[in-house]
């Protein structure tokens, strides 16, 4: 490889490391038709399913003393190299330790499991408010590895919150779930995501029993536990052990849905939370891939207007609608002959849709789309968009993964109830194609995830309603690709009336927040640190 495409890949990985925290995931980066733990991202949106909360969860009273009681030994850590330089807080401010939580909430007082934390304290304790949690979305993220990428994006909070995140139960330091081994990975690659035949369809079924055979055999007890609710409920021993009253929360993406289950869980515990990148809570499986296919289409079509209007240098030409066409084409080309990059890996068809995908999660990586457009229409090779899809995939330069993609299909799969069959999935596929001709096909394979899945998802959707709680910031983007902005004005709503607060931001990319908008920044703090509820339908951008 080049030194200036070294650097050049380099760049275009921290742009999107660093653009939004739930870059992580993308349902359409690999949707293999049967979930496989790739070097692609999951085939299920990352929005995620969560299950509906039981009426009554047992409360701190139902708790041993063992783990109520716990005093975390928090100790000084760095931030996992590949995030290191990408945020603003040094490394020296990160502190580490584990919360014993229960393997089975049926069960308190039996075995327990630990899960990873991280924080940086307050800057000013004088006027500490407490602890801010986040979750930035998967479900699968890391908020081991994600909160120091992105300290920097919340220096502001951290004056009166100390930041906390946490890899919930079944990923990355927390019993994380694996199913392959990193060679594994890479040769499912090869398994065609979007099957035009009986042939096809038969391999693709066939690596799908596979790769659940390995889940059961490398993570089998944990498989039953990875539920959002009871992830929900981690959250809320995590709170009493940190000496929070309640809890003040920051969801992003599948985050939100988090969030969303536990303000339903515990309305009265709920202090200041902020839910960014809106998961829509009345979609079903099925709902919520439609709904990306148009948001993910919504998000090309932005691109390609735009990369159109800088006329010399696109590499799909000046009319949007053709260069749409021109991707559907070298996608179809690199599903019969992937192309080659540097590494002597191949640029296969749902490697290349996973690069595309992951350049629109942020408008500040648009221009990593042009270059490696650029590089696979005018070069014929596919370093930079194999390299893109490889910064959601979890993969590293040396080839090593992150379970992020088993634990998307571990926590999906025991989220959600239903289970599609191959011929439900070619009955719905028109629609999907007629919703987007670049992202229908693999959105729609993806409902295959869960088939055959050994432990029964618990619900359709998730019950988000909080009647009682404080309000709540909902907050939705109009151009965002892998939360469609009708999620928020849902969620808001199911929250219950007088907890939703809507707040809109017309921009592109997934969130908010981290976007760079000086109302939505100025919005989401004076919330946080001051506790001014903005009204609901304030509109930044």
């Amino acid at each position: 490889m080049s030194s200036s495409l070294r650097t050049i890949r380099t760049r275009a990985t921290r742009a999107l490391v660093s653009a939004t925290a739930a870059v992580t995931l993308i349902a359409v980066a690999g949707c293999s038709g049967g979930g496989k733990d790739q070097g692609k991202a999951s085939a299920t949106p990352s929005s995620g399913r969560s299950s509906t909360a039981p009426a009554a969860p047992p409360g701190s009273s139902g708790l041993p003393g063992s783990l109520t009681g716990q005093k975390p030994r928090w100790k000084g850590c760095e931030a996992p190299t590949a995030l290191q330089g990408t945020g603003k807080a040094p490394g020296g401010d990160w502190e580490c330790a584990d919360l014993s939580v229960p393997l089975d909430w049926a069960k308190p007082n039996g075995a327990t499991i630990d899960l990873a934390m991280i924080r940086a304290k307050a800057t000013d304790q004088d006027k500490r408010i407490g602890s801010l949690v986040f979750n930035f979305g998967g479900p699968g993220g890391s908020g081991v590895s994600s909160l120091p990428g992105f300290g920097g994006d919340y220096e502001k909070l951290r004056s009166r919150y100390d930041l906390v995140s946490f890899d919930p139960r079944g990923v990355g330091e927390s019993e994380g779930v694996t199913c392959r081994s990193d060679k594994e990975i890479d040769a499912a690659e090869a398994v065609d995501g979007t099957p035009d035949d009986a042939a096809e369809i038969k391999a693709a079924t066939a690596d799908a029993k596979k790769y659940i055979a390995g889940c059961e055999k490398r993570s089998g007890k944990m498989l039953p536990h990875v539920d959002t609710v009871s992830a929900a409920r981690d959250m809320d021993l995590m709170r009493q052990v940190l000496g929070d009253r309640k809890l003040s929360y920051f969801g992003i993406s599948y985050g939100t849905e988090l969030g969303g289950v536990y303000a339903h869980l515990y309305p009265r515990h709920v202090a200041r939370a902020v839910l960014d990148a809106v998961v829509d809570p009345s979609a079903d499986t099925e709902q919520g891939s439609l709904a990306q296919a148009r948001g993910f289409q919504l998000a090309l079509d932005n691109y390609l207007r735009d990369c159109a209007k800088k006329g010399v240098g696109c590499p799909v030409g000046d009319d949007p609608k053709a260069g749409a066409e021109k991707i559907v084409t070298l996608l179809e080309e690199l599903d019969k002959k992937p192309l080659d990059t540097d590494s002597g890996r191949k640029l296969t068809q749902g490697g290349a849709l996973g690069g595309i995908a992951a350049a629109l999660y942020s408008k500040d990586s648009w221009k990593y789309l042009t270059l490696g457009l650029q590089e696979v229409l005018m070069l014929d090779k596919g370093n930079l968009l194999l390299a893109m899809a490889d910064s959601m995939s979890g993969r590293d330069d040396k080839g090593r993964y992150s379970n992020v993609n088993a634990a998307n299909t571990a926590v999906n799969c025991a989220d959600e109830k239903k289970r599609y069959t191959v011929s439900e999935v070619k009955e719905r596929l028109p629609r999907f194609r007629k919703t987007s001709k670049v992202f229908g096909d693999y959105l729609a394979w993806s409902l295959l995830a869960c088939t055959g899945w050994p432990v029964a998802g618990k619900a359709d959707t998730p019950d988000v309603g909080a009647k009682g709680s404080a309000p709540i910031l909902v907050v939705g983007n109009t151009g965002d690709p892998a939360t469609p902005y009708e999620g928020a004005r849902t969620m808001a709503r199911e929250l219950g009336r007088g907890v939703g607060v809507e707040v809109t931001y017309r921009g592109q990319g997934h969130g908010a927040y981290n976007s760079g908008n000086a109302c939505m920044t100025k919005t989401v703090n004076a919330y946080l640190l001051d506790g001014k509820v903005p009204a609901s339908g304030t509109t930044c951008g």
